[in-house]
This record gives C-alpha cells, sequence and structure tokens, in this order.
C-alpha cells in the first residue's frame, strides 16, 4: 500500500484552523500532522487533541518554546527597543519566525512534503510564516488556504464550520468572536466593531489586563534586574525567561498597564485597527531603556535609536531571519556587556514611573554633574565648544 503523503498544519484548535484541517483532508489526499507551538498563549491542550482526534488525526504534536520565544526572541527585540510606528510593541510579530522555524523542523522529522497555516489573505501574518518557511525549508511546499480557497469571509467560514460540526466559539457577550492572537507576551484583538475607527474598543474585549480605572488605587512597586543588556531577576530573585515575563506580566496587568489601540500600516499595504495588550513587555522596554541611560555613552544610545524605526519594521514585515535584521542586531548588541545593574518602577493605574537606576558602570559621573564647583568639568572648554559649533551653522 502506497504512503500518503504528510502536511504539517500549524494549528490552534479554534475556529479558523479547524475549519482548515477538514479543508485539507477532503481537497489533498494526505495525512494531516497538527503541530502547536506552545509560546505561553491560552491553550487548551485536552481540546487540541480532541477535536483533532475527532477528525481522525493520528500525530498531534505540542511543542513548549516559551523560554526559547522569550529568551531569543523576545529579548533580542527588547534590546533594540523595536516600537512599530511610535507604538506597537510587535507582539505578533516577533512571535511568528519562531512557529515557521520549529514548523519546518516538524515536517522535517516527519518527512512532510508541504506546511500549511491559517493566516489570511489579507495580514501580514502569511508573509511573517512564508518567509520563516523558505528560510529553514526552501523545498517544502507552502499551503496558504485562505488564499486559494472559495471561502471568501468570516461569514464563509462559519456556515462552512456548522456545516461540518465543527463548534464555534462565542465571545464574552456570546456572539461570535473577535480575531485573537496571544502568547506570552501579548494579545491582540482584531475585526467586528474595532474595524471601524471611529468606534471606541469596547471594555469587554480586553483579555489581560484590568481597566486604569479599575487598577488598584495602592502603588505596586518592582525592581527588575539587568545583565548583559537581558533581564535576569525580579526584586533580586532569578527567574527563567518564562516566568521572568510572566511574574511581569502578572504585576502590569493588574495595574492597568499596557494597552494600545491603534491604526497600522500592514506590509501588504492596508490599514488596520487593532487593541494590542503587552503588559510585562511594556515594563521591560521602559526598564530596558531606562538601564542603558546610566550605562551606554551617547554615541551608541543614538545609534541605536537611529535605526531602531528600520529594526522595527523588519520585524513587522517578517524578516526576522535576514541578513539586514542580523546586520542591525549586530549594532544594538555591540556593548550590551555593559549594561547591568537594576531599575526600580512604581507602576500605578496605567502609568510607570522610574524610580532608580542602579549600577556599577562609571558612564554616569556624579561629580561631573554636580551642580557644586569640582575639577573634573573644565567649564573654560565650553566657549571653544559653542565656537567650533557656531561655524556649522554656516
Amino acid at each position: 500500500m502506497k504512503t500518503k503523503k504528510k502536511i504539517v498544519l500549524a494549528y490552534s484548535g479554534g475556529l479558523d484552523t479547524s475549519v482548515i484541517l477538514k479543508w485539507l483532508q477532503r481537497n489533498y489526499n494526505s495525512e494531516i500532522i497538527c503541530y502547536t507551538a506552545d509560546i505561553g498563549q491560552e491553550i487548551d491542550r485536552k481540546k487540541i487533541f480532541k477535536t483533532a482526534k475527532k477528525f481522525g488525526v493520528k500525530n498531534i504534536i505540542i511543542q513548549n518554546l516559551k523560554d526559547e520565544f522569550v529568551k531569543n526572541y523576545i529579548y533580542p527585540m527588547i534590546r533594540g527597543h523595536a516600537v512599530y510606528e511610535g507604538v506597537y510593541l510587535l507582539g505578533t510579530s516577533i512571535a511568528r519566525p519562531l512557529i515557521a522555524k520549529d514548523q519546518i523542523k516538524v515536517a522535517k522529522k516527519f518527512k512532510a512534503y508541504a506546511v500549511a497555516h491559517g493566516a489570511t489573505g489579507k495580514g501580514n501574518d502569511q508573509v511573517r510564516f512564508e518567509l520563516g518557511y523558505h528560510y529553514f525549508g526552501p523545498k517544502i511546499k507552502i499551503i496558504a488556504p485562505w488564499r486559494i480557497w472559495k471561502l471568501k469571509s468570516r461569514t464563509d467560514l462559519i456556515n462552512y464550520a456548522k456545516k461540518n460540526g465543527i463548534t464555534i466559539p462565542k465571545d464574552k457577550k456570546g456572539d461570535a468572536p473577535f480575531s485573537i492572537d496571544d502568547n506570552l507576551f501579548h494579545t491582540s484583538t482584531e475585526g467586528k466593531i474595532l474595524e471601524n475607527p471611529k468606534n471606541n474598543a469596547p471594555e469587554f474585549i480586553f483579555q489581560r489586563t484590568t481597566s486604569p480605572e479599575k487598577a488598584p488605587n495602592k502603588s505596586n512597586f518592582v525592581t527588575i534586574n539587568f545583565r548583559n543588556g537581558d533581564p535576569f531577576a525580579i526584586n533580586g530573585k532569578k527567574l527563567s525567561p518564562s516566568n521572568l515575563l510572566k511574574k511581569l506580566n502578572r504585576l502590569a496587568s493588574k495595574n492597568g498597564i499596557g494597552r494600545v489601540d491603534l491604526v497600522e500600516n500592514r506590509f501588504i499595504g492596508i490599514k488596520s485597527r487593532g487593541v494590542y495588550e503587552t503588559p510585562g513587555g511594556t515594563l521591560l522596554i521602559h526598564a530596558h531603556r531606562a538601564m542603558e541611560s546610566v550605562t551606554l555613552d551617547k554615541e551608541t544610545m543614538h545609534k541605536k535609536d537611529e535605526i531602531m524605526p528600520k529594526y522595527a519594521e523588519l520585524i513587522y514585515n517578517g524578516y526576522w531571519f535576514s541578513k539586514s535584521r542580523f546586520k542591525l542586531q549586530k549594532i544594538i548588541d555591540k556593548k550590551r556587556y555593559k549594561v547591568n545593574g537594576s531599575i526600580k518602577l512604581k507602576l500605578y493605574k496605567g502609568n510607570i514611573t522610574i524610580l532608580s537606576r542602579i549600577t556599577k558602570s562609571n558612564a554616569y559621573s556624579m561629580k561631573k554633574v554636580s551642580f557644586e564647583e569640582n575639577k573634573t568639568f573644565n567649564k573654560h572648554h565650553i566657549e571653544k565648544f559653542i565656537n567650533f559649533h557656531k561655524k556649522k551653522l554656516k
């Protein structure tokens, strides 16, 4: 008997990928392998196994990638202070390269001829997934159902699900769900009422953060410890990368920190509106910038600020594994070994205040900056400095 070809599907157990699973089985004479990357999202393992087995899937793989995700993807991005279009902390963008990389690894293990994903034909994720697939498995076929099937809308998808006995989830109001993506770093919510930018985002759509108005009336405090540019402890207690981010998420979430409502320019050329929640990541980027302010020289900091928009755009567009991103990462990390110490933050109703910066670095000199007279800084050189720069005005 001839062995069936194999397809590895990036599978969440949700509506979209369950419909795709059924569609693949009907349209390809292949064995479907369901692959889920556990990167800290709310994951119902029993549901994933139950749903996949219901459709006869034999191989269901859930990979724990949480620490790798934080250490090798989020931390480098935080070191680069990556913010897309001044607001977005790239929570969805940074997850796709890792999923694509590991999905190709699974495909090679099972000798699959193709991989499939559930990204829509109007979104950025199709690009991010497929650039990753191409980088690690250029000979493996890519199946993107949303670009080739006859289903044209969410309504078509729901009708297909009903006809095929696929459970249709509901939102908190009992209606069809928003489009939600989540991982350890963030949660994004899109679609429905949010598609019209004049509409206010209703409170019930927020998945993981308390409204600032309902946050505690008392301030909370946290100290983040850094070594070689990366956080490694909270309040002096060393934690694994994933546990450290989990703890920061809890602290920031209950204090109403990390909400963003934005209209962004997608890579494929359209604008979209989304609501993002990145609680722990918001604390990290604030603390990291504060740590660098007392450990790095002006030229290094300004160079990082100069390249940041391009660096963020590369991540947003799915170019994590590109030569351009690698090159910028080298510049970003050139002096990371100097970024050591601790930052104490005050958290209160959506606000973050830097309370203290502690480091053994001599980049910041109290003697030089003091208003008291001292010999470490020669004020008489300032006139020459100003005269030199006067000439540059001409």
